[in-house]
């Protein structure tokens, strides 16, 4: 899937949100389904995101015992695997971690949280990486561990985010928008000089996927489109018709 933007989901713009202050209605002025309802209540975000997490996390427990099972793409589950070849995660921590450093950050502002760069890529690799960077292997090695560390995770991300977004946008003496009309979009701006970071470690993860990333980067360069979409789209499609096989 798309790093930025096919991660974006309707649920978890209208979860994270928050409250809000008058309510939805339908064009006929009736009250919107499901208004004031769990579903669409403020603490039911967090919850979402613990959920969502917790499987991303145990996906990873699974590609670091199993080798398969990852839910990120390709190329960024490549940085990780580099990592548990030699020893040094600074790459596949860097690069999660800043993609999750700027959607806790932009999803308050602008009402989205992005599961591609946050959860996918901040929780299933970055944060992995940082644990086993500093020696933490027991969330990794154990399914009955990863599962609430996953979940603790993803909570505790649902809670910053509305704890920034009540303090912000709405705040009830808000007057700003904060950036808010200006940070969307904000981590695919930052993201695109990674794009050859993302080519290299697909050519390390195979020849084929390598060459779909390059192939994908340069198409992407023709349309005038930020690279490291295209490099990561061309990895998955090259990755579907020549797998990566399991040591």
């Amino acid at each position: 899937m798309a790093h930025a933007e096919s991660g974006a989901t309707p649920g978890a713009a209208t979860a994270a949100s928050g409250a809000q202050r008058t309510p939805a209605t339908t064009p006929d002025g009736a009250k919107a389904p499901g208004e004031g309802s769990f579903w669409l209540s403020e603490w039911a975000f967090p919850l979402f995101v613990a959920t969502l997490a917790a499987g991303i996390f145990t996906g990873t427990h699974l590609y670091y015992v199993y080798r398969t099972g990852t839910f990120s793409d390709v190329a960024v589950t490549a940085l990780l695997k580099g990592g548990m070849e030699n020893g040094s995660y600074g790459a596949a921590a860097a690069f999660g971690a800043g993609f999750l450093f700027a959607r806790v950050i932009e999803g308050p502002m602008v009402g989205i949280l992005d599961i591609g760069g946050s959860l996918q890529t901040g929780v299933g690799i970055g944060i992995p990486a940082m644990l086993l960077a500093g020696g933490v292997t027991a969330p990794l090695e154990h399914f009955w561990l990863a599962l609430p560390t996953g979940a603790a995770v993803g909570f505790a991300i649902g809670c910053v985010i509305l704890l920034i977004r009540r303090a912000t946008v709405n705040s009830s003496q808000n007057t700003s928008t904060f950036g808010a009309d200006v940070m969307m979009g904000a981590g695919n701006s930052a993201g695109r000089y990674l794009g050859p970071l993302v080519i290299i470690a697909a050519a390390t993860a195979s020849i084929p996927v390598g060459l779909g990333s390059t192939l994908g980067a340069l198409l992407f360069y023709w349309w005038k489109k930020p690279l490291t979409g295209g490099a990561i789209l061309g990895a998955m499609l090259f990755g579907l018709f020549f797998p990566l096989t399991g040591k």
